[in-house]
């Protein structure tokens, strides 16, 4: 840097008072409003309050915060609509039998899934706009978590063979809506059937419960080997 540069003098620049423009320290009357400029309000000296003014607020953490809750709603809201817009509700006498296998888990203490059944669940016959996309393989049933929707397909009200084992069935898809995997609801359904009343003794010839055997011991070969042979049902 040259000498002559260097002793060039710090020249201020001055607000108006007025409008609140900020001039050139040279400048005698503003240029916005041509009020004229006080020789002792050079910007330098404007205090940090009027600096803070001139920023642009950030938006607060609360209503980011706000926003993103309130569009990740909205879009779950308008996602479960169209779930029960693309399919079909169920026919009185289908949900009379669904009432039924939910007084069953009811009275064998699966309170808590009861309750999410009867007062939290939509039951449809058919298959929704995203079932039909995913595709299922053959099933009595099919959950939408976390939409709480269950589809009954045909086979749930022609294949069990009463209301206790319809309520086995309702008892697997409880746990789906529950936040359960596959697996989990499986083994949650085969280790309760105590419990429920769907025992080997009365329901071990029914192809609901075939089927659901064959699939545990697949899956969960551990549960079979108890017993004198070492391969019996641990439950």
């Amino acid at each position: 840097m040259s000498q002559d540069s260097a002793q060039i003098p710090h020249q201020s620049r001055r607000k108006c008072a007025n409008c609140g423009l900020v001039n050139a320290g040279s400048d005698e009357q503003c240029r916005r409003c041509g009020a004229l400029l006080a020789d002792d309000e050079p910007f330098d000296s404007i205090d940090s309050e009027a600096l803070a003014e001139t920023k642009p607020k950030k938006r607060g953490l609360l209503k980011r915060v706000t926003w993103v809750v309130g569009a990740s709603l909205l879009i779950l809201t308008i996602w479960y609509v169209s779930l029960l817009m693309s399919s079909t509700g169920l026919q009185p006498d289908q949900r009379e039998r669904v009432d039924k296998a939910i007084a069953v888990l009811q009275q064998s203490g699966f309170t808590r899934e009861a309750f999410i059944l009867n007062h939290l669940t939509s039951f449809r016959s058919t298959d929704n706009w995203w079932n039909s996309y995913i595709g299922h393989h053959d099933a009595y049933a099919a959950t939408n978590f976390p939409f709480e929707v269950v589809t009954l397909y045909p086979e749930f009200f022609a294949l069990p063979v009463d209301d206790r084992e319809r309520a086995a069935v309702l008892l697997h898809e409880a746990r789906h809506l529950m936040g359960d995997g596959e697996d989990a609801a499986l083994q949650t359904t085969w280790k309760n059937k105590q419990r429920l009343g769907w025992t080997s003794d009365k329901y071990n010839r029914t192809r609901v419960w075939d089927a659901t055997e064959d699939l545990t011991k697949a899956r969960f070969p551990y549960m079979f080997q108890c017993g004198v042979d070492g391969q019996s049902d641990c439950y």
